[in-house]
């Protein structure tokens, strides 16, 4: 499985999102100005690496899926 580029593409969307966690996380600790300038952005990131990687990893299942059954 490690071998499969789709499971690489996973792998590395799932990783996108816990960057962009914690560059969210690292704006609240910072705090004032920085945060309030970022806080929005950094959420609005995520939520679309969120999205980005579900769909990869529904793509993955169904494709997984087919090649098995």
């Amino acid at each position: 499985m490690l071998s499969d580029p789709l499971f690489i593409l996973v792998t590395l969307a799932c990783f996108g999102v816990l960057v962009v966690l914690l560059m969210g996380i690292n704006s609240f600790r910072i705090g004032g100005e920085y945060n309030r300038k970022n806080a929005n952005k950094f959420m609005r990131w995520r939520l679309l690496a969120q999205f980005v990687a579900v769909l990869l990893i529904l793509v993955f299942v169904l494709f997984r899926r087919q090649a098995g059954g």
